[in-house]
């Protein structure tokens, strides 16, 4: 098949002069599922952006078909057959799935309305010809992530895509939801689009695609046959060496409880169990995984346990005080440190320095005061030695946190938080949409604090993530635990889904004898 998008020597530097694309190569065959893969910052995002024109190119060329193109605005690129399905949707909670799949070309009546019932219909025409089963008239709030996530695709077919831009498509998504996907990226493949998946899951990879192009450093290291290179193989080309950080992760001793959590509610204004009285308990030198499809309560349960938000009910005893309304202060100096889910707007400062950021959690230590002033010697000094430590690539420790990448970002985040040797870590979503070398360093580290002692709660969307980091885990449906399992070893990523979508669930007694045994 003939190439449907080619990239010619494309050259991205920002104004503050950071390279993003350093004269890229890269074309798509009508056609193909084609994966686009790298390190956070390797440059594969701001090349999608290029092409889908939310940036523009230095310089390079980009042709459509045959023909030298320049979009200026996203618009001009959707005119033009190419769609792109963002990480974090875009899209309106209050509006229904059709208002959403039609926006920006509502079909109107009495020239200023919008006709609903043409809406639905062509929603429903669409979501047919594809096979994608939808209901058009549901609130978007009601849908599940998988739903929302097939929405944002319809949208794309709707507005004439032709070409499809998918950004960690199945990052939130249960392993059927998952599997559904494919067999609809397949079906659009059949009937002649052409999809560029960005993912960091090398397996999808490999079941997926039919290329894969791989980027390093701003780069592009090569495009191969995806039957024809090993996932090992594009590990060491995204990363530029062999033997990454191996998993060294030996069984779990676990101590007494040092956590406690009883009949645990949150309600919302409406006074709806967001989370339903839930028990568990955290023990020293354990990682317990938590599971579930995203809005089942996870979040809930991390901001009542990190102080953020307070408790309706229950309680949580943490070293033999119920911390349940207590302040964020309190609970961090009790020895609570907490990796947010979104680093961006509640783990950093990006307009500050990276060593303010380490700092912003220890100002008030004695070691770093001198009188009434910060030392601030004994505070650069300590900031070096924790960049070094968590091989956070940067010119210097005084650089803003935004002009650092995803992962080097959320490094900030981890040597912050694991800094002060902390008795219980909440890491919520600790390695989401970062490269496959960031996540194995966070992964190792938080294996080494469970093993000097540690209590960890790991909440994560990725069941890989989670299957192999932590010792036991429990999974969460509509606000309550619905399953417990004391030994991740034999359990599967496909049991836990049937869990996960409230397809089956475990005998509450059975959860309690297990949880507190």
């Amino acid at each position: 098949m003939p190439d449907i998008i080619t990239m010619k020597q494309m050259y991205k530097v920002y104004p503050n002069g950071i390279v993003a694309n350093d004269y890229v190569d890269f074309s798509v065959k009508e056609g193909e599922i084609h994966a686009l893969v790298g390190e956070n910052g390797a440059g594969k995002t701001t090349l999608m952006k290029i092409l889908f024109g939310i940036e523009q190119a230095t310089t390079g060329e980009l042709y459509h078909n045959g023909q030298l193109v320049s979009f200026q605005n996203p618009q001009e690129a959707i005119k033009a057959g190419i769609g792109m399905v963002h990480q974090h949707f875009m899209q309106v909670g209050s509006m229904t799935v059709a208002e959403n799949v039609v926006l920006g070309s509502e079909p109107k009546k009495y020239r200023f309305l919008l006709d609903r019932k043409k809406a639905i219909d062509d929603t429903a025409e669409i979501a047919e010809k594809y096979k994608f089963k939808i209901d058009p008239a549901m609130r978007l709030d009601e849908c599940s992530v998988g739903t929302r996530q097939k929405i944002e695709i319809l949208k794309a077919l709707f507005h004439g895509a032709k070409v499809i831009i998918l950004d960690e498509p199945t990052a939130v998504l249960t392993p059927q939801e998952t599997e559904e996907l494919f067999r609809e990226l397949k079906g659009l493949k059949e009937r002649g689009h052409t999809i560029i998946f960005i993912s960091h899951k090398l397996n999808e990879v490999k079941e997926i695609s039919d290329r894969v192009t791989v980027m390093r450093s701003a780069k592009q290291t090569g495009t191969y046959d995806t039957e024809s290179i090993s996932k090992e193989e594009i590990s060491n080309l995204m990363v530029g060496r062999e033997g990454l950080w191996e998993l060294t992760k030996g069984k779990a001793t676990p101590n007494e409880s040092i956590i406690t959590v009883n009949n645990l509610s949150v309600m919302d204004e409406q006074r709806r169990y967001l989370l339903d009285h839930i028990s568990f308990s955290m023990r020293k030198g354990e990682i317990l995984g938590v599971v579930g499809v995203e809005g089942n309560g996870q979040r809930e349960l991390v901001d009542v346990l990190t102080g953020l938000n307070k408790a309706s009910g229950g309680s949580i005893m943490f070293k033999g005080e119920d911390i349940s309304k207590q302040s964020i202060h309190h609970i961090r100096e009790m020895g609570l440190s907490h990796i947010p889910e979104d680093r961006m707007t509640m783990g950093v400062a990006t307009e500050a320095s990276i060593t303010d950021n380490l700092l912003s959690i220890y100002f008030d230590k004695e070691s770093f005061n001198n009188g009434v002033l910060l030392d601030q010697s004994s505070i650069d000094a300590w900031a070096k030695d924790r960049v070094k430590e968590y091989a956070i690539k940067t010119k210097s420790p005084n650089a803003q946190v935004r002009s650092l990448s995803g992962g080097n970002i959320q490094k900030v985040v981890v040597a912050r938080e694991f800094s002060n040797n902390p008795d219980v870590v909440i890491a919520d979503q600790p390695t989401r949409g970062i490269d496959v070398g960031a996540a194995q360093f966070i992964h190792n580290k938080l294996i080494e604090l469970r093993d000097q002692g540690a209590s960890i709660l790991l909440v994560s969307a990725d069941l890989s993530e989670v299957l192999d980091v932590s010792d036991s885990l429990f999974v969460m449906y509509e606000g309550k635990i619905v399953a417990y399992f004391d030994d991740v070893t034999n359990v599967s990523a496909m049991e836990l889904g049937r869990f996960m979508l409230g397809i089956e669930a475990q005998d509450e007694e059975q959860i309690k004898r297990g949880i507190y045994a």
